[in-house]
């Protein structure tokens, strides 16, 4: 059976309402930073997926118990969770899967066997982006991701 996983970025104190309606049928949801509010990481919290998050350049005092990387595994995948792709550095190198946000803009790019995955912005999106998340779907070493756009 496959495992779900939600992953969002940038919500910047918005977490809109379509989002929650996927969120709340995933595993696990990994949130790649810039939640801006607080009460953005409680409600994750508080669904039943298992949530990874790390802290991005718009969560200040509050966040300081979030990481910057994350390393993680999702059945036979392992993970590596950033806000900005250049904050990966060598723990990468480890990693079958990057996630990561920062730039509003969506993304798949695979480099020598690696996915590096944004999901883009779910929130407030910046730079005339639009708004989007992704859902991946698990299945051994396999997944299959779907672009959300709303």
């Amino acid at each position: 059976m496959a495992i779900k996983v939600g992953i969002i970025s940038d919500t910047h104190g918005l977490l809109r309402p379509e989002v929650i309606g996927t969120l709340k049928n995933c595993d696990y949801i990994l949130h790649a930073g810039d939640f801006a509010e607080e009460y953005i990481l409680d409600k994750l919290r508080l669904m039943r997926g298992k949530l990874y998050a790390v802290r991005g350049n718009n969560d200040f005092y509050w966040a300081q118990n979030l990481r910057q990387r994350l390393r993680f595994r999702i059945g036979e995948l392992e993970f590596l969770l950033v806000h900005d792709r250049y904050d990966a550095g060598r723990m990468a190198a480890e990693a079958d899967i990057v996630v990561h946000g920062h730039t509003h803009r969506y993304s798949e790019e695979v480099v020598d066997g690696k996915l590096w995955l944004n999901p883009g912005s779910c929130g407030r999106p910046r730079f005339g982006g639009e708004i989007s998340f992704a859902v991946m779907e698990i299945d051994g070493k396999g997944y299959k991701i779907t672009k959300i756009p709303l």
